[in-house]
């Protein structure tokens, strides 16, 4: 079956996807699909979808903790706070990706953000998770969606509240990402939050 899962040199299957790096195989087996929440957790992980936005998620996985530290790991109210100055700091920055939309879209982010009470961006962002009951596990790659009511949805309502680069596919990474569905591949050994190292 093309595009399923394959076993891994421990055995045991993983989406095939996970087994490209050691990076990747890290990330699917412990991160990839868990739920995540927190205003905090979840503005990173929103930056992070729109800094991929065109590139590998490799590129950015590989970048992650350089990204932490020149964004005040992502404290939506640090970044909220940041100047004309620290946006130069940032496009200076050879650590992260330097590109002038998605970072002035992160500090506007961050504004509007701030001024949220806390705990609605997890609220909002976990009330576009769909039923579980409704959706069939992939079998194959070719089955997992790029886009789906719910990320075009999602997408429509962070727009409509000022949250910039944040399209129907980013918002469908991020749910991918963060839990919100569980894109695993039916053999694979991560789904249903399933542990590869047990």
């Amino acid at each position: 079956m093309s595009g399923g899962a394959v076993a891994a040199p421990d055995g045991k299957p993983r989406c095939p996807w996970g087994l490209s790096t050691e990076d990747y195989l890290a990330y699917h087996d412990t991160e990839w699909g868990r739920p995540v929440h927190g205003d905090d957790a979840l503005f990173e992980r929103l930056c992070l979808e729109a800094f991929q936005s065109g590139l590998s998620w490799l590129t950015i996985l590989r970048r992650r903790e350089t990204f932490r530290t020149a964004f005040e790991g992502f404290r939506i109210e640090a970044v909220a706070k940041f100047t004309g100055t620290d946006r130069e700091r940032l496009l200076a920055d050879p650590g992260i990706i330097r590109n002038k939309a998605k970072v002035d879209a992160t500090l506007a982010n961050a504004k509007v953000l701030a001024g949220w009470p806390a705990g609605e961006l997890d609220e909002l962002i976990w009330s576009y998770a769909p039923d579980p009951a409704g959706r069939p596990a992939p079998r194959t790659l070719s089955d997992v969606p790029a886009v789906t009511p719910e990320s075009t949805a999602l997408a429509k309502e962070l727009k409509k509240r000022s949250i910039r680069f944040v399209g129907p596919t980013t918002a469908y990474a991020l749910m991918q990402a963060c839990g919100l569905v569980d894109d695993h591949l039916a053999d694979c050994v991560a789904r249903g939050g399933g542990s590869a190292s047990s």
